[in-house]
Formats: C-alpha cells, structure tokens, sequence
C-alpha cells in the first residue's frame, strides 16, 4: 500500500529550472494573476532560487522565494516555493522530521490562496495546478510518516485536481508533467505488484512508453517542472534497463548542481552498471568523502553506494583482498544503519564477503556472510542462488575431506 500511494503522490511534484538571474521589474499593470505561471518575467527572476534549492543552498533559495509573498500575496506561488523548499530539506534523509511542519504549512496557505482563486474561476487551470501539487507533496510527506488515512486523502484530492487540469498542455507544458509520471508508473506497478492490480482497477490505465515521452517533452519544454521531469527520468531509465541515457542525464545534473547527493549517487551507480570503472571510483570516494565530512544531504545511504562500488573495484580490479574486504564491510554498516537490509547492496556485499572468507578458509565467517546474503534477498535473485550454491559446494567439500581423514 505504501509503495502505491508514494508513487501516485510523486505524479505532481513540482520542481524546476535553470537560467541566469534576472530581477523582475513589474509594469503598470503587473502580470496576469492567473498566469503567474507562464510569466516570463517572473520565471527569469526566481530562477537563481531555483537553482540554489536544488543544489541544497536551502536557506539562500527561501530569501529568494519570500519576494513572491511579498509581490504577489495573494497568489499561491510564493507559499508552495517556501514549502518546496521546505520538503527538499526533507528529501535527503525522510526519517528526520524537524521541518514537517513548516512543509505542511506552507502547503496550506497555497491550498487555500488557490481554493480562493477556484472560487472566482471554476476553470482556472493555474489553481489547480497549485492545488494538485501541494496536495502530491502533503501526501507524499504523510506517506513517510505512515498516516495512510490522510496520505490517501491527499493523494485522492491530488489525483482529481491532475484530472481537472487537464486541456492545456500545448500552452502550459507544465501541465503535462503530472501526466507523464502518471502514466509511467501506473503502468510500472501493475507489472511489478501483482497484490496491488485489483486496486489499480479505481484508476485510469496508464502508458509507460507514452509516460516517457511526455517527461521527454517535459524535461526539454517546461520551465518550472523541466528538472522534476529530468529527476524522475534518472531513475526511470535506469529502471528501463538504459543505464547510458540515466548517466548522461545525471551527469548533465551533477555539474549543475554538484552538493546534491541524489544526481552524485545515480552518476556513481550508472557509471559503475556501465563498466566504467575509473569514473565509478572517483564518484565513489568522493560520495564516502561528503559523508564524511557530514555535508548537507550526504549520509548512510550514499556511503553503502559508495562503499560497495568500490569493495568491488579494490576486489575485481586492483586485486586487494583486504581493502576489498574493508569498503564491503563498511557497505554493510551504512546499510545497517540506513535500515536497508533488503537491498542488493546489502545481500551483494555479504556475497562477496562471503567468497572472501571461503578463498581464506574461514568457514565459520563464510557461513555467516552467505546465509545473511540468501536471508535477505529473492529466492529467484542471482544473488540468492549464487550465495547457496557456494554454500552447498563447500558443506560437500568439507563432508568430503571428514570422510577422507576418518578413512586414513
């Protein structure tokens, strides 16, 4: 149920772009109240917030967001960027909740500033693109929470507002973006959750192929949505098995905006799934290295990554048992206390550890990697079998040489 209602709430998450940093200067008139959206002006002017939010600069894109209370107080803009803002500090590590309440305030007054703006206009597609949003994000931060009663309430009221918008994605591209993760992963959990299909019969069918295409469109037409659509496409692709289109693309991220851990962590995993491991290792230690230093948005997650990708380089590639040994236990640690024991990290290390200690004749230490390796991995994984097979090889082994000694 968790993974249903997380991947319906991401469907209008909303994030955005890049340019150079212009200051607005309103004209007589000032823009279209119902257009904020499509305001170029307004659009050259916050993009340097922008910019800071998603290179984890949060305290310096909220000065910057604050302008739009002030210049538009009746407008939601201003309220969803602060509370954006407030759920990307949120983002690196879900288990903190320190700034839930100021993520879930911010929402509210974009509610209700666009529930008023509804009110003057039944078909103002702006507002319920506000209130689709801040909806998904209200209802995805309940979901992390485990308040599934109101995580689903916000995620019904989201999905009936990404309805309701629907009609002008040829003016508003934005518009298209909920649409597209839609699509896509409506699609991804009727074939990767069989227990969740009867639920999915609520829902409309979803296109997976299209969904792509649509975040294509998206990450190449949009302005406030086109780094949502490129975020969402990193893990899509490498979900879609085409690790070289998610590294380009978390590259491209990565050097726009380098303290941000999640576009650091996929240009490390896809370098590392494409063979490339020169890259792999230098991404790897510099990801051990922001953990270290306890830098903003770096933490247990991004060191089981890098710790098991270069476990494999010293082992495979430099032929060091002992510092293989060393990063492949510290995998496992950050693992441990990431609370990520389901993982293919976590089962792939214990793997590796596993032969280690049977190329040593440790068979106590063997027997403990490889059974903690089949514990926590599918039965039908190439890790689970590979994990078993090592250990039937060496019970019959060690049979074999008690029946050789005794025999003497």
């Amino acid at each position: 149920m968790k993974k249903l209602i997380f991947l319906f709430l991401l469907t209008s998450l909303f994030h955005l772009t890049s340019a150079q940093s212009v200051p607005y200067v309103r004209g007589d008139k000032g823009p279209d109240m119902n257009k904020i959206l499509t305001d170029r002006g307004i659009q050259i002017s916050t993009t340097e917030a922008f910019n800071l939010m998603y290179d984890f600069r949060f305290d310096e894109a909220a000065r910057e967001f604050k302008w739009l209370k002030v210049e538009f107080p009746e407008h939601p803009i201003g309220d969803f960027l602060l509370g954006l803002n407030e759920w990307w500090r949120i983002v690196p590590d879900t288990k903190q909740t320190r700034y839930d309440e100021g993520c879930h305030l911010y929402m509210d007054e974009a509610i209700d500033k666009a529930e008023k703006m509804l009110k003057k206009n039944r078909n103002n597609k702006e507002a319920m693109f506000f209130l689709c949003a801040s909806y998904a994000i209200k209802g995805r931060l309940y979901a992390e929470r485990e308040k599934w009663v109101k995580s689903a309430w916000a995620g019904k009221k989201a999905i009936k507002y990404l309805d309701d918008s629907r009609g002008e994605e040829n003016i508003n591209p934005e518009l298209l973006f909920g649409d597209g993760v839609y699509n896509y992963y409506s699609k991804w959990i009727h074939e990767n959750y069989r227990s969740l299909r009867p639920i999915l019969t609520f829902f409309r069918k979803g296109d997976k192929e299209q969904g792509i295409r649509q975040l294509e469109y998206v990450a190449n037409n949009a302005f406030y949505s086109r780094m949502e659509a490129r975020y969402f496409l990193v893990q899509i692709y490498a979900m879609e098995k085409q690790p070289g289109k998610s590294l380009m693309m978390a590259a491209q991220m990565h050097s726009m905006y380098p303290h941000n851990s999640f576009f650091h962590r996929f240009v490390a995993r896809n370098s590392f799934a494409l063979g490339r491991l020169n890259e792999a290792e230098v991404y790897a230690k510099e990801l051990l290295t922001q953990v270290e230093e306890k830098k903003y948005g770096y933490g247990a997650n991004d060191g089981r990554y890098g710790a098991y990708i270069l476990g494999y380089i010293y082992l495979n590639k430099y032929r060091d048992t002992q510092e293989a040994r060393r990063y492949y236990e510290e995998s496992i640690r950050f693992a441990l206390e990431n609370d990520s024991k389901e993982t293919g990290y976590y089962a792939g290390a214990n793997l590796a550890l596993g032969k280690i200690a049977l190329a040593e004749k440790d068979y106590q230490q063997a027997v403990k990697y490889l059974g903690e390796a089949m514990k926590n991995s599918d039965k039908k994984s190439s890790t689970y079998k590979e994990a078993k097979e090592e250990l039937e090889t060496m019970t019959k082994a060690l049979k074999a040489a008690r029946k050789k000694s005794g025999n003497r």
